[in-house]
């Protein structure tokens, strides 16, 4: 179901209205949160599964969507997922009736900016709401690049060329640190602090198993050395992403 309503004081000439998309497979709920919105003011959009949502989204602008989790044909971390994917920077409040810490932190590493569960009071709902797109979308961070190798914190997507490169979330905090800062060693306290928690010990060899299997997805597939030890200080990241020396491996 997808319907559109807006409160009378928005059709004032000149006046462009706080639109917002309530996603929510509950005929009651998407009835109540329409309802309320609506009455705050706001031109709101439903839609009750997620592709769905999707759909309207690709083709709407919207000031914030309300997201829950729980959907018919993509669930709220999916529709989140596939948003940020396509560059949709708006604001996304997720709602769940679940409130397992594991689902609070996919959903924010997800793309979400904020999370409620349920029940949950209308009045924080609003209040929300209200930061949210007082906030705004958030600037989508620039890609980082060193030579044909790009990560986009955006999408956490990683390409060598044309090429997607799939990596564990401690392979892509690696790479991230490394090319945030191309050109420069960073030792292995310094890795283990931006991409580890603090009972990690620096003198274990988790940092050098962790490069290993990084290069073994960005560097060696492609005949190039990207990443550079250095003795006895720790690895630098070659400022031209590894020029290749040997063809690509095939595919």
């Amino acid at each position: 179901m997808i319907s559109g309503e807006a409160c009378p004081q928005h059709g004032q000439e000149g006046v462009v209205p706080v639109r917002i998309l309530v996603v929510e497979d509950e005929p009651k709920m998407r009835t109540l949160l329409r309802r309320a919105l609506t009455e705050e003011g706001y031109a709101v959009d439903t839609a009750d599964d997620g592709p769905q949502a999707l759909s309207i989204a690709q083709v709407a602008a919207f000031d914030a969507i309300v997201l829950d989790i729980m959907l018919p044909g993509l669930d709220g971390f999916e529709v989140c997922a596939q948003l940020r994917r396509h560059g949709q920077r708006v604001p996304v409040l997720m709602l769940t009736a679940r409130d397992a810490v594991a689902d609070r932190v996919a959903g924010l590493d997800g793309g979400a900016d904020d999370y409620l569960t349920k029940p949950f009071s209308l009045d924080e709902l609003l209040a929300r709401l209200r930061a949210l797109i007082r906030r705004g979308p958030a600037e989508r961070p620039p890609v980082l690049e060193a030579g044909d190798l790009r990560l986009d914190p955006a999408t956490r997507q990683v390409r060598r060329g044309r090429t997607g490169i799939t990596l564990t979330a401690k392979e892509y905090a690696l790479l991230e640190a490394l090319l945030r800062r191309p050109g420069t060693v960073l030792t292995r306290d310094m890795l283990v602090e931006q991409c580890w928690d603090f009972a990690t010990s620096p003198y274990s060899n988790v940092v050098d198993v962790h490069i290993r299997s990084l290069r073994d997805k960005i560097d060696r597939p492609f005949g190039t050395t990207a990443i550079e030890t250095v003795r006895g200080a720790g690895y630098r990241l070659r400022r031209d992403g590894g020029r290749p020396t040997t063809p690509p491996a095939p595919s």
